[in-house]
């Protein structure tokens, strides 16, 4: 049997950090080994809203191939490749814009809660409204079986297999529908409890931190605002010093007696943010020592993205093909 097709990637707009390690970094170490897995480094997605400011866009292509060599993905197993260098995607992104209306994409709740982020009303670039479009156009592409994805992406899933559905009904069977593939692990906060990691907060604890800077991070953390002294009762819910424990602590017995304990009184916090530091730090230390050692030889990442460009080219060529031909515009062939 032929091996599914995952598709996943990341918009090029900051380094990884520990909420993309638990949400999606660790799923795509095991799929590598499973399936025909694509990485698309989503820099075309990134300038939608990022058009004033390319050169954030460029510099951190690089800073995401090497956390992802970092942390183990192995360019023998998975398909690195960058979104912008494949002119079929945008191709079919316009042929695709015919398949959808205008009501359809204002009613996506995803595009609607990151337009209200971004403070976007009638001033929305074009270009971010459509890009769930975009994201078919990726999906679809490359016939994906399944895409990684948080709970808050599932609308794009499903917007993308209406294309897929109406392409077909109109043009005949050239594409499949694709499933989710939803972590089992639930958003990871950020540092201080109300919001999840981003760079723009400084609320992260990234993959190339520093041991130092890991440390003042943890001793940031949001934890239970009325254990002010270490005999008092403490709350281990939304705590996110035991948030990150359950997460990332190999010893699951020994957290379960630190919250019987912090529960009763007697464990202050620094006590468990030093635990935290030590957990943190035995991960993420082979990780920095592995990307500093990468990031000396910048030419030879590349070329890895470039190679996987290539590959992946090669399919999106074939898709684009079928479409047209389904589509009676193939007139040179």
């Amino acid at each position: 049997m032929a091996k599914k097709v995952i598709l996943t990637g990341d918009r090029p707009t900051g380094k990884l950090h520990l909420g993309h390690y638990i949400g999606s970094l660790t799923n795509r170490l095991k799929l590598q080994d499973e399936a025909e897995e694509y990485v698309m480094i989503a820099d075309a997605q990134a300038l939608t809203d990022n058009a004033d400011n390319p050169e954030k866009v460029r510099q951190n292509v690089l800073e995401l191939m090497l956390d992802y060599l970092a942390i183990g993905l192995d360019p023998e197993k998975t398909v690195f490749f960058v979104q912008s260098a494949l002119p079929e995607l945008p191709e079919l992104t316009v042929y695709f814009l015919n398949l959808v209306t205008l009501a359809r994409l204002q009613r996506n709740p995803t595009v609607k809660n990151e337009m209200k982020q971004k403070g976007y009303g009638a001033n929305v670039p074009a270009g971010f409204l459509t890009y769930p479009i975009s994201q078919a156009a990726d999906i679809l592409a490359f016939k994906a079986d399944l895409v990684p994805v948080g709970e808050d992406q599932l609308p794009m899933i499903e917007q993308a297999n209406e294309i897929a559905d109406t392409f077909n009904r109109f043009y005949g069977p050239v594409f499949k529908r694709a499933k989710a593939l939803v972590s089992s692990t639930g958003r990871l906060p950020g540092i201080d409890g109300k919001a999840k990691m981003s760079k723009s907060l400084g609320n992260a604890i990234y993959l190339s931190d520093a041991e130092k800077t890991i440390k003042e991070q943890v001793m940031k953390m949001y934890t239970d605002p009325r254990h002010i002294h270490v005999e008092d009762k403490g709350k281990v819910e939304g705590n996110v010093v035991f948030t990150y424990l359950d997460a990332f602590d190999p010893d699951k017995s020994a957290v379960g007696a630190l919250k019987r304990q912090y529960r009763k009184g007697g464990l202050g916090d620094v006590e468990i943010k030093k635990r935290l530091i030590e957990v943190l730090e035995s991960l993420i230390s082979p990780i920095r020592q592995k990307r500093e050692k990468l990031a000396k030889d910048p030419e030879r990442v590349m070329s890895i993205l470039e190679k996987g460009t290539k590959k992946a080219g090669e399919t999106t060529r074939k898709t684009l093909a079928e479409a047209k031909k389904a589509m009676k515009i193939d007139y040179f062939r």
